[in-house]
């Protein structure tokens, strides 16, 4: 059985600049730090080009700042938009931010969801099956980036041709690749050719979890895929809210609940709880083979949580 990891989502929206002192990357940078000194798998930076008004970092220029500053905390985005960039030019940006940080990177990719910001910035966005066309053949062509002397690809969406990508990643045969989205048709395809790890983002029932594990593995069977090549992966919940007593997790979930949910709404969502009750949550879906968890802890900006879910359930179950 693989080794437990839990890394940490640190999207745009996490940085409340109401709330500390510091510039956005100086946030991410101080949690990201403190990820690292708390012993977690990696951080995750999500890719977005605007929300509104709101700051928002590009993630990969972000992620080769944070390579040179951090020394053993892996790098991810969760996830690349596929459509935002050349998948010739993204293998190369991957490759060279792998070599930074001297092997350290996980690869996340998605077909692309936010049709505004595409929109804005003139970029074309079209529809489903033709996203996940180009996140098929984007995939391939990062691999062959990685692996190959000279890259060649011709087909619908994209054409390569002789394309060097020098230096290599550090990781051999390339880094890992998470393949994001949950539709059992078209993007669970991808997964079973192409994905060394799945991400399914939040679901609200181990039912509907082990349904997806059903549907995953279909496909691995028609693609000739070992299924068991694949690494499970789960966010245990939308957010994370751990405490050591009941007031302080209710505290939390009044301070963070959407205006439009109720408060019992909001902790059915969320894994809140003490370390003993997180611990539970967590192993049930260790008992389902989920070796990797992805942990947005809504308290952030304050590290409480981060190092309250470090120091017990991730001790623990480690």
């Amino acid at each position: 059985m693989r080794e437990l990891k839990f890394g940490v989502f640190l999207p745009f929206y996490a940085y409340r600049p109401e709330e500390t002192n510091s510039t956005h990357f100086e946030f991410v940078r101080n949690i990201v730090l403190e990820c690292e000194r708390l012993g977690y798998h990696s951080v995750w930076l999500d890719d977005h080009l605007m929300f509104k008004r709101s700051p928002i970092l590009e993630c990969w220029t972000t992620l080769s700042a944070l390579s040179a500053m951090t020394h053993r905390i892996r790098l991810g985005t969760m996830v690349t938009c596929n459509t935002f960039r050349n998948p010739a030019l993204l293998a190369k940006m991957a490759a060279t931010v792998d070599v930074i940080s001297d092997g350290r990177l996980e690869f996340a990719i998605g077909a692309g969801i936010q049709e505004a910001e595409h929109t804005a910035y003139g970029l074309p966005f079209p529809k489903l099956s033709a996203r996940i066309g180009r996140l098929n053949a984007a995939v391939e062509i990062i691999k062959k980036m990685w692996t190959e002397e000279k890259a060649s690809y011709r087909g619908e969406y994209y054409r390569v041709n002789g394309a060097v990508c020098e230096p290599k990643p550090v990781q051999k045969p390339h880094p890992p690749i998470t393949i994001a989205g949950a539709g059992e048709k078209m993007t669970m395809r991808v997964t079973a050719q192409h994905a060394d790890r799945f991400d399914w983002g939040y679901l609200p029932s181990k039912a509907l979890y082990k349904h997806k594990l059903e549907v995953l593995q279909q496909h691995c069977t028609a693609v000739g895929r070992d299924f068991e090549e694949i690494e499970k992966s789960c966010w245990p919940g939308a957010q994370v809210f751990i405490a050591s007593d009941g007031k302080e997790i209710e505290r939390k979930l009044l301070e963070r609940k959407p205006e439009n949910m109720s408060l019992e709404d909001f902790e059915k969502i969320c894994l809140a709880g003490t370390p003993d009750e997180c611990t539970q949550a967590v192993q049930e879906y260790v008992d389902l083979g989920v070796t990797f968890f992805m942990l947005f802890f809504g308290d952030l900006p304050s590290v409480k949580g981060l190092g309250l879910f470090a120091e017990t359930v991730a001790k623990k179950l480690k």
